[in-house]
């Protein structure tokens, strides 16, 4: 296959950068990848003109499928859909699709292969064709192509960052040349295909993650709603999160109560009648040992199919009347105890491929496939992997079961407890009662709890429920500082009776709450003293609690997850106190509450903070696609108007060169024919009639007239190529010295065509107040962008408002002679539209001054207009993305966001906006004089 280099036509360029523009636009329009990639090749296919285009992914295998396609059917067959094996596509090959970003072109005629890496090596010059190789292509790949009913390919790699992830090809039934322009072209569109993959994944990424905290906010909700946990529900819920068959809730036996198990869905029957519970038999426990994690991390199983797991092979005999095949297992625990396992269960699903002809692995090296007609493969019992979303839904539900589980045996142990008050109600109703009251201020303190988030909130509520239930003098709490190795802290909260003395303003760096009694706290182990001075304490641990005049004393440790927080500590003061065990464990239960509060706060800001980050990496996704914008959108426009006034400069000086020669040839051959006539007065009668004929007075008197019309209009064009030039500023990407006047008249240039009078509006007029303005150090072409919105939304604005002069009459122009041929200037204007046919003259006012400011001089530029003005509503988001009041095809919504960003991002200046109804909007701009590095 031979590439082209003939130079493309002015008009099929236009209509790559046509094309280009629409898939741009696709890419930013919509955030579905399909959708983009399906305009893709319908948009490439019609550039082409090629029979097929189709856009192939990989997978991990090296395997593929054809997801976007558009074909000639009459031509080629469709093979949308169709899987290719990795054979087809060997691993040196794709590893040079990344190495080089190598681009192949294959001619069957020919049978040649065009190789074109897309980067160079140093010290070679810019083009991206010159090391295209050519070379025998291999017979195997054209008898593939043959059996496609393809002479002719072009193959770009697709990239996701440094990954191949598939490629653009274009196919076409007979032999047909490449030309240079359709090569570049399909690198560019790849280009852009590349960044809406890179956008799809960015956005199924948050995606994902909003739907994972989704369910597990809903599941946490019916964990830790209400004191009896619907577990069973909550249960459910899960099994349906992770697209399960069924699961088990199996909590342990504890503190006298026995083991208990709850199943959703399919289920495996235990062979063993003295042990109903799977959970409980001895080939589980090997396999699935409950061993604590650290940081509370909970252990999680993950087997996609237990058949294939030796170890599990007891097991399975279990699951063998059931569909079931892939089991997930988390072993709860809480405060390093282990409460149980919640497992999910998976059946075998049955998976179906529709490969592009049937192919035998073993022959692949011998022959080529002869068909590409599409191959069902069915294959059956197949286990479902799985995924890292799956783990990681896993451990942060197996959290919420662990603190439920712990919930509901804590509520096991109030209710039976209750039930055991209520049986010796006659004996010990004094106790009964006081255990009663113990359970109400417990449900209180739990409904606080559970009524606030705020860890503050809920402290000072429990200290003081916690001392009014005790009848004790003071509670308080207090927290161990971070990072100090448990060695101070202070006391956060309290609830004291007078006279005793507080602990607030003077007890914060005692240390004797730490020190070797840490590690009975880590423990668990509750401290309880009924008389200080009879226990045996420390002298110094004596002294402090003498300052505080404390008698008795109970401290019961607070965990935040696994970590040790602080101490719930009661005193009494007036006396010694033998506390007894239900007191204890109220105070206790009391501290498990506490600790499920300081749990669930800590979700509750790292979910915020998730919540945060993903609201960040929206916006800045939002804010890269208008910088993609901004920068595809300079680029295109300066390299447009640069290329037009770049190719109408060239003949323009020429026209403009030769009419001052021209003029002086004629005056020269009028003196001549003057000359002539004063010695020659009487010619022959054929001069004198043909003279009569062209009306040679006329002539003599008009044709100066003419060129002097001539060049004044090559004038007036070279002109406006002078301000297409300026205002492209395509020379100066970089930061420089400009006038600003300049950018602005070379703007006002380019719209003249806007501001002259037509026969629906009157013209505009346009007020220059210029100040005395040094040269701006500035982005000289974005600038003058900012200028272009601004204006360009100034006369949109006037146009709206403006009216018709109530006769409609327009004047014509009119000829000098009767048969036409007096040079009419290219200069001559309609007469605007006279201003007391309207409602309101329009005009834009700009004005420009030099400002001092604290750190530096700054350039003001105000563009006013005295238009129908901006609602208060519409001017608090003019400057937001994709924000527009203009009807659909009219506007995209960026002109105004592009230009806030040009002056305050890369400027460092200020963009604001004044407007009121019925009198105008004005629009004040102030950037640096000089821009810091």
């Amino acid at each position: 296959m031979v590439l082209s280099t003939e130079k493309p036509e002015f008009n099929y360029s236009l209509g790559k950068e046509d094309l280009l523009q629409r898939i741009v636009n696709r890419i930013r329009q919509s955030l579905e990848l399909q959708e983009i990639l399906d305009e893709t090749v319908a948009e490439v296919r019609s550039y082409l003109r090629t029979d097929r285009v189709k856009i192939y992914r990989f997978f991990e295998d090296g395997s593929g499928e054809v997801i976007a396609e558009s074909v000639n059917p009459d031509r080629l067959p469709s093979l949308l859909g169709l899987s290719f094996p990795a054979d087809d596509i060997p691993s040196h090959a794709r590893a040079m699709f990344v190495k080089a970003r190598q681009r192949s072109i294959v001619d069957v005629s020919s049978q040649q292969i065009g190789l074109s890496p897309l980067s160079q090596a140093e010290g070679e010059e810019s083009s991206q064709f010159k090391e295209i190789v050519y070379r025998p292509v291999d017979p195997c790949h054209v008898e593939y192509l043959k059996a496609m009913g393809v002479h002719s390919s072009v193959v770009v790699p697709l990239m996701h960052y440094e990954n191949l992830w598939g490629l653009l090809v274009s196919h076409n039934v007979a032999s047909r040349a490449v030309e240079e322009r359709e090569l570049e072209f399909l690198q560019l569109v790849a280009d852009q295909v590349s960044v809406a993959i890179a956008q799809s994944a960015l956005l199924s990424q948050a995606r994902q993650q909003a739907e994972r905290e989704k369910t597990v906010n809903h599941i946490a909700s019916l964990l830790h709603a209400q004191p009896d946990i619907p577990l069973q529900a909550a249960l459910e819920q899960t099994v349906a999160a992770f697209q399960g068959s069924g699961g088990r809730l199996y909590i342990s036996e504890q503190a006298n109560h026995p083991a208990r198990s709850l199943s959703v869905g399919a289920q495996p029957i235990s062979l063993d009648t003295n042990n109903p519970a799977i959970e409980q038999l001895s080939s589980w426990q090997i396999f699935f040992t409950p061993e604590a994690t650290h940081l509370g991390q909970a252990r999680i199983w993950a087997i996609a199919d237990f058949y294939n797991q030796p170890e599990l092979r007891i097991l399975a005999a279990l699951f063998r009347t059931t569909p079931i095949r892939g089991i997930l297992v988390i072993a709860l625990q809480y405060h390093q105890q282990f409460l149980g396992y919640l497992s999910i269960f998976r059946n075998e699903v049955d998976t179906e491929k529709l490969w592009a002809g049937r192919f035998d692995p073993d022959q692949r090296q011998l022959q080529p496939r002869n068909s590409f007609e599409a191959w069902r493969e069915s294959k059956r019992g197949q286990a479902p992997n799985w995924t890292g979303d799956d783990l990681e839904l896993a451990q942060a539900l197996g959290k919420h079961f662990s603190m439920a589980v712990q919930q509901h045996q804590l509520y096991q142990q109030i209710q039976s407890l209750n039930a055991s008050l209520e049986q010796q109600v006659q004996a010990r109703t004094r106790e009964l009662e006081k255990a009663t009251e113990q359970q109400k201020s417990l449900a209180q303190v739990i409904a606080k709890i559970r009524a606030s988030l705020d860890i503050d909130t809920i402290i000072q509520a429990a200290v003081q429920e916690v001392r009014e239930m005790l009848e004790a003098d003071r509670a308080a709490v207090f927290r161990f500082y971070p990072d100090t190795n448990y060695q101070d802290g202070a006391i956060v909260s309290e609830n004291v009776l007078s006279p005793f003395p507080s602990l607030l303003p003077t007890y914060t760096r005692d240390r004797w709450l730490g020190g070797a009694s840490v590690s009975h706290y880590k423990q668990g182990e509750v401290h309880a003293v009924a008389d200080v001075y009879a226990s045996g304490l420390p002298d110094h641990q004596v002294e402090i609690f003498s300052r505080f005049q404390v008698r008795a004393s109970l401290v019961v440790p607070l965990f935040k997850g696994e970590d040790l927080w602080g101490l719930l500590c009661i005193h009494q003061c007036s006396g010694p106190r033998h506390w007894e065990p239900s007191e204890i464990e109220f105070v206790g239960q009391i501290a498990d509450q506490l600790s499920v509060a300081l749990q669930q706060t800590e979700l509750l800001i790292q979910t915020q903070q998730q919540a945060k980050q993903l609201a960040q990496t929206l916006h800045n996704l939002k804010q890269a696609q208008t910088h993609l914008i901004q920068t595809e959108k300079m680029s295109s426009l300066g390299q447009l108007v640069a290329g037009v006034a770049h190719e109408i400069n060239n003949p323009v000086n020429f026209i403009y060169g030769n009419i001052n020669h021209a003029t002086d040839y004629t005056g020269e051959l009028l003196e001549l024919l003057q000359l002539y006539q004063h010695h020659y007065p009487d010619p022959v009668a054929e001069i004198r009639d043909r003279a009569q004929e062209i009306d040679i007075d006329f002539l003599t008197d008009d044709l100066p007239r003419i060129l002097s019309s001539m060049k004044t209009g090559a004038d007036r064009i070279r002109q406006i190529v002078l301000s297409l030039r300026n205002f492209s500023r395509f020379d100066q990407a970089e930061i420089k010295a400009v006038d600003i006047h300049e950018g602005i008249d070379s703007t006002l240039m380019i719209l003249q065509h806007r501001l002259k009078a037509k026969p629906d509006h009157p013209g505009i007029e346009v007020i220059k107040e210029y100040g005395d303005l040094p040269l701006v150090e500035c982005y000289a072409g974005q600038l003058n962008q900012v200028f272009m919105n601004l204006l360009s939304n100034a006369i949109d604005a006037l146009e709206e408002q403006s009216c018709l002069p109530d006769d409609g009459s327009e004047e014509g122009t009119s000829s000098n002679r009767p048969d036409e041929r007096k040079a009419q200037s290219d200069t001559s204007e309609q007469n605007p539209l006279p201003a007391a046919a309207c409602r309101l003259s329009p005009a834009i006012t700009i004005r420009t001054h030099l400002s001092q400011q604290v750190d530096g001089a700054v350039a003001v530029i105000q563009i006013a207009d005295n238009g129908p003005g901006i609602p208060e509503a519409v001017k608090e988001r003019i400057f937001d993305p994709f924000f527009t009041t203009k009807p659909v095809g009219q506007g995209t919504g960026l002109g105004l966001s592009i230009s806030y960003q040009i002056v305050t991002e890369r400027h460092g200046g200020t963009l604001h906006c004044e407007s009121k109804l019925n009198q105008g909007t004005e629009f004040t701009i102030r950037i640096p004089l000089r821009q810091s590095c």
